[in-house]
């Protein structure tokens, strides 16, 4: 038996990245998928990889009546929700003495605020034995020049976990961060470049950039009852370059 036999989980920013990479796991581990995007074009190509097992829904984050609408063909195909990962994210350079009000909004729109209502709106749907996951990042915990206004949301979003865990408490619904570092994403290499990216990995103590597939399985490690006495908790995937 797979582990997540049975399972429907739901993935924003399913579409690529690491996003894409946990879809592919959990579904290997036996879950129905729901990955939701803006990209109506990434999704069309991972659904392409992901299988009979997945369903996209084009929709942002930031539009709660999107959010409303995935969550309703959730309950209208599937009846429930077991599994939140709540990945979507984007992020900008820009130093002190720069910073702009579009730029603010539109990091913390995405990364605090849709993740929020991505949360909230799926809880009448779960129930005992749930899992949320919220992307965090190791620049939650380190200084990253001209990256504060994208750390800054990385360090809300843990203290969601604490506090949800203690609103979730004897509703068996467990909430953690998945903390990855530098991982070989578009989103990634666009913001900071490929050439610095590397270097970044090589900073590492592992010596490289992580993979998204390397995320994915510890999401689904998150996502299954192997990690059923977790809940406010941050697991860190960043080749030891918080850690050290």
């Amino acid at each position: 038996m797979k582990r997540l036999d049975g399972k429907t989980a739901v993935i924003t920013g399913g579409g690529s990245g690491i996003g894409l990479g946990a879809a592919k796991r959990f579904v290997e581990e036996g879950a129905f998928v729901y990955i939701f995007g803006r990209r109506q074009d990434a999704l069309d190509a991972a659904l392409a990889e992901l299988g009979p097992n997945a369903r996209a829904v084009q929709g942002s984050v930031t539009d709660l009546a999107d959010l409303d609408r995935l969550y309703a063909t959730v309950k209208a195909e599937r009846g429930r929700v077991d599994i939140v990962f709540a990945n979507a994210g984007t992020g900008a350079f820009a130093p002190l003495g720069e910073i702009t009000r579009d730029h603010y909004d539109q990091i913390f729109d995405v990364n605090v605020k849709g993740l929020l209502f991505t949360v909230q709106k799926a809880l009448p749907l779960m129930g005992k034995g749930g899992s949320i996951i919220l992307t965090g990042s190791s620049t939650g915990v380190m200084g990253t020049p001209q990256f504060s206004v994208y750390s800054a949301t990385k360090a809300a979003i843990r203290n969601f976990a604490r506090t949800w865990a203690l609103d979730l408490q004897g509703t068996g619904i467990r909430v953690n961060v998945l903390s990855p570092g530098p991982t070989r994403t578009d989103l990634a290499l666009d913001v900071v470049g490929e050439a610095e990216f590397e270097a970044l990995g090589a900073a590492t103590p592992i010596g490289r950039i992580g993979e998204p597939s390397e995320t994915g399985a510890v999401a689904a490690f998150l996502a299954s009852s192997d990690s059923s006495f977790m809940t406010g908790g941050e697991v860190f995937v960043d080749g030891g370059l918080a850690q050290v």
